[in-house]
């Protein structure tokens, strides 16, 4: 028999692969020297089991959490501590798959009988659900309880009775000739056959839900007999599902040794609930709610001696006139909650916990000499005088929720403080008349006063003596001003939206968790404590005086305390500290973000590894000695003056902006990135002292400090490793201490260094200075033409040359000047120079105003140029080069260029983007290359696929067709008005 091409004993032989897979774990243990096991005989490996508390925990606790999450993660420790090995986790896994395959194929049965006639399930599959378990909640796959319970459920005959099997396939089906009636299952010999111990069935089934067995009971006898076990059934739940009484009444039939029942909004609790108390003697946890229960279920649970847990949720207790009473002698946690009852009655001497949360009752008497827990938060019916009674009758209590009962007094609770001597956990949160006043509650752990309108600075009074206290929760008190404790052991406390509260002073040796925000009018904070690591107080735009002892202390947040200056900001730490300044050996974490008024600053914390200054704009001194930064940047404050740092693992060091910075001593001995760029007050002494403390300087960016003279460049000799430098924007006449000092430099940037001679970069092309040099930027610059020419022409080993905006910049002709330029050669050079390759790659002569001639031959030797760049040259006119490594030429707003020659067989980037012709801009060149100088230039440029033609009047849109026969290659062309 087939279904959608899969046959019965397809899905039947996922069963058999389960067996498998278990029989692979139980041979895993083999290899512990346990006995072996042989022929899938699972009778002795439940014995092995049993007497085996290690793997019985391992197998009871991973089975299920492999049902739980689906995937084997849920894999823990077994019950001796052990880590399942992989392999046990990876087997568990595989059978967690079959077994999800076992369940479609009893979904498909099942639906298959309902179609023949039997007692299906209508045509409604269910989704796989392995997480059930014995005693987990109802999972969403079983929501279509209701529909089909009545018509599935009796599948799982009681044991005692007899059932009709005659419409129930054997387990085993073998043979050419096994077949049953017309609605039968039908197996041929083919097929694989099913012959699975009671034992290995039983464990299987552990995955099922209540659906899934119900399901299961439909495919043969023996899975019927197997999935009707009591250890499955051991809790009923029919929470938010239709049951009848009858349906209900068969069940516990069925399994009167079920322990727990929930019938939570099932359509009639009283019945079910009585039913379930007289006929399960076994009963243990009882849960019900939504709807009424009547007085004679209450007398009826002394009838129930087993039950140790009771909910009713959401339901109305008796007939609304009479006393309800509850008395049970083993009862031990009971939950009444959401319930409406006029009074109630509760004696059972061995309950430990009772909630009526929100139930609306106006009197309640209790019995209860062993009750350690209370909770009747939001009893708003409650009067004080009930609360005192109730709290006072139970002299054990330790943990009391009276939140919301907005009718307690101080007198209440100090007479439930002299009542109740165990005391340790009180919420009398949202009671506006308490104020604790004359109240002692020496053992209290946990404290909380949310929304407490009573409590002031005057009830710390009543606090300080709870010297047990750890916990400590005064959010929204909005009356409280101050609050100064001195208490041993507390951990943890909470002010949160205090509106009045100005000062906090804290002295706690375990204080680990300080939660203070959104209080407007904090100004003054002490804390000392040995356990806190982090401290947040973030917007306290109040905060003024800051004090810490807090030898453990990592982070501290004080982000945007906008009133914190200078001179009132103390922090201390271990055993003391100075004045305007952190002192920590724990600090990693710093943030002072938004403190505009600080103006000194000193941090003296050797492990403190981030700190941010983000706008403190106003900060004049700053000292971090020793700190474990790794980078520091403090070009975000302008007016730093002063600056010391001592950070043995400093990498990075960013002064960018502080141009009032005069003084700088900077120990940082693995510092190997120094910006300094636009310090206009450092001098050669600081640079010198710099440099002789941080030998291992890779780069070194001193732009825009003028101060900075020859003396200072000449202690750059002190950095070996030094290979990039920049001096842009400076006042040097004299290179000669560069080239003495840093024979090893890579990038040497000299932007508008007006002061240079034409003479100061001879020793770079005549006398074989620099060596390693290859960037050199002389934008904006004063050179000459001929040490412009002289340069190039001598210096063959730099790769990258700027020489943006130089005016005095007239042609650029490699070619016309070539005999002059081969006589200057190093005399380390074994060729002359118009025999050797240039190594230049990039030459960039953007904005040059005179230059008009740009010739570069074949003779130039310029091999590796790959990228030129003369834009915004308006004076040029003709440029020929042929470089057989050209890609990128860019030539744009080149307004008068008219003689473009090109033989670069590896363009791949052609720009001539002209300037825009306004109407606001009549005298404004536009450029006069047309379409046929550009045509025969590309002509050569046989990889040419970018070409920007844009605002050249004299290249129209329709000679877009031309271009592109001239360079069958072309992808793009970026014309004034079409992009193609």
């Amino acid at each position: 028999m087939k279904r959608n091409g899969a046959s019965v004993g397809e899905y039947v032989g996922s069963l058999a692969r389960v067996s498998e897979v278990i029989g692979r774990l139980f041979r895993v243990y083999e290899d512990l020297g346990k006995e072996h096991i042989r022929n899938g005989d699972l009778g002795n490996v439940s014995e092995e089991m049993e007497n085996d508390d290690s793997r019985l925990g391992f197998w009871r606790a991973n089975f299920r959490n492999v049902g739980r999450d689906g995937n084997g993660e849920g894999l823990g420790l077994r019950g001796n501590g052990e880590i399942p090995s992989r392999e046990e986790i990876d087997i568990v896994s595989e059978i967690n798959g079959e077994s999800k395959k076992l369940l479609q194929w009893i979904n498909e049965v099942s639906l298959r009988r309902a179609g023949n006639g039997g007692s299906g399930s209508q045509g409604v599959e269910v989704d796989v659900d392995l997480n059930f378990g014995l005693a987990g909640e109802p999972s969403s796959s079983t929501s279509d309880w209701g529909t089909n319970f009545e018509n599935e459920i009796h599948f799982i005959a009681p044991q005692h009775e007899v059932v009709d099997d005659e419409g129930l396939p054997d387990s085993g089906v073998a043979g050419e000739n096994a077949r049953s009636n017309d609605d039968a299952l039908s197996v041929d010999d083919s097929e694989v056959r099913m012959d699975l111990t009671d034992d290995l069935l039983h464990m299987v089934f552990t995955f099922l839900g209540h659906i899934d067995l119900c399901r299961a009971a439909m495919v043969c006898r023996q899975w019927r007999d197997a999935s009707s076990h009591e250890d499955f059934w051991r809790y009923l739940n029919f929470e938010n599902r239709y049951i009848s009484a009858q349906q209900f009444e068969d069940m516990c039939q069925r399994y009167p040794n079920a322990t727990a029942v929930n019938v939570y909004g099932t359509p009639a609790i009283h019945p079910l609930a009585m039913k379930a108390v007289s006929s399960l003697r076994n009963l243990e946890v009882l849960t019900l709610g939504k709807g009424q229960l009547g007085e004679t279920f209450f007398q009826a649970l002394t009838d129930c001696h087993m039950l140790k847990s009771l909910t009713v949720n959401d339901a109305t207790l008796g007939n609304g006139i009479q006393e309800v009473p509850i008395y049970h002698d083993r009862l031990r946690d009971l939950q009444i909650v959401k319930c409406r009852v006029l009074r109630i009655s509760i004696r059972c001497p061995q309950l430990e916990i009772l909630s009526l949360k929100r139930s609306s009752m106006p009197h309640a008497v209790l019995n209860c000499p062993l009750l350690h827990e209370l909770d009747i938060a939001s009893c708003h019916k409650l009067s004080d005088a009930a609360i005192r009674s109730a709290a006072t009758s139970c002299p054990l209590l330790e943990s009391l929720d009276m939140s919301n009962c907005s009718c307690v007094s101080d007198e209440t609770l100090r007479e439930i403080a002299m009542a109740c001597g165990n005391l340790h956990i009180l919420d009398a949160s949202y009671c506006p008349n308490i104020s604790l006043e004359a109240v002692r509650l020496p053992m209290l752990t946990v404290l909380k006063l949310h929304s407490c309108e009573g409590i002031t600075s005057a009830s710390m009074v009543a606090i300080a003596f709870s010297d047990m206290l750890e916990v400590l929760e005064l959010d929204n008190c909005s009356l409280l001003t101050s609050v100064s404790l001195d208490l041993p052991r507390l951990k943890n406390i909470r002010l949160v939206h205090c509106r009045k509260f100005v000062d906090l002073n804290l002295r706690s040796s375990v204080l680990s968790s300080i939660t203070v925000s959104n209080c407007p009018s904090l100004q003054r904070i002490s804390i000392t404590s040995n356990a806190l690591k982090k401290l947040v107080l973030q917007k306290q735009e109040s905060l003024t005086a800051l004090a810490l002892q807090c030898h453990c202390l990592q982070e501290v947040d004080l982000t945007e305390c906008e009133s914190l200056t200078n001179s009132i900001c103390e922090v201390f730490s271990n055993g003391g500290g100075c004045r305007l300044s952190f002192s920590s050996t724990s600090l990693v974490s710093l943030s002072l973000g938004g403190c505009r008024a600080i103006t000194s600053l000193e941090l003296n914390c050797p492990y403190l590894e981030h700190v941010s200054l983000d706008g403190c704009d106003h900060l004049e001194r700053a000292s971090f000695s020793p700190v474990g930064l790794r980078s520091l940047n403090m070009g975000i404050c302008p007016k730093l003056n002063v600056l010391h740092v001592d950070a043995p693992l400093m990498v990075s060091l960013e002064l960018k902006g502080c141009g009032v910075l005069s003084e700088a001593f900077i120990y940082c001995p693995l510092l190997t990135s120094l910006d300094a760029s636009f310090c206009s007050q450092l001098k050669d002494d600081c640079l010198s002292a710099t440099t002789a403390s941080c030998p291992l300087i890779e780069s070194l960016v001193l732009m825009s400090c003028p101060s900075v003279g020859p003396d200072g460049l000449s202690s750059l000799h002190c950095l070996p490793n030094l290979t990039y430098l920049d001096l842009s924007y400076t006042f040097l006449v004299n290179l000669q201490p560069v080239f003495d000092s840093c024979l090893y430099l890579k990038v040497l940037k000299l932007q508008a260094c007006k002061y240079l001679s034409d003479t100061s970069l001879e020793p770079l092309y005549k006398g074989g200075a620099l060596p390693a040099l290859c960037e050199l930027d002389l934008s904006y610059g004063t050179l000459c033409q001929s040490a412009i020419e002289e340069l190039l022409a001598g210096c063959m080993h730099l790769t990258h040359v700027s020489l943006n905006g130089c005016v005095n910049m007239h042609d650029l002709d490699w070619g016309f000047r070539r005999d002059r330029l081969t006589e200057i050669s190093s005399p380390d050079d074994l060729l002359p120079m118009d025999q050797r390759d240039r190594l230049l790659q990039n030459l960039n002569c953007v904005g040059c105003p005179n230059i008009k001639k740009v010739v570069i031959p074949p003779t130039a030797r310029c091999v590796h140029l790959s990228s030129l760049n003369l834009s915004l040259s308006s004076n040029l006119k003709e440029v020929d080069i042929s470089c057989c490594n050209l890609i990128f030429l860019n030539l744009s707003n080149c307004n008068s260029l008219e003689i473009l020659k090109l033989d670069c067989p590896r363009l791949t980037s052609l720009f001539l983007q002209a300037v825009v012709e306004s109407w606001e801009c009549r005298n404004v060149r536009s450029c006069n290359i047309d379409e046929e100088v550009v045509g025969t230039a590309i002509m050569h440029c046989n990889m040419l696929e970018t070409l920007d033609v844009r605002f050249c009047p004299k290249i129209p849109p329709l000679s877009m067709g031309t271009l592109r026969a001239a360079c069958p290659n072309l992808k793009r062309i970026f014309s004034s008005l079409v992009s193609a």
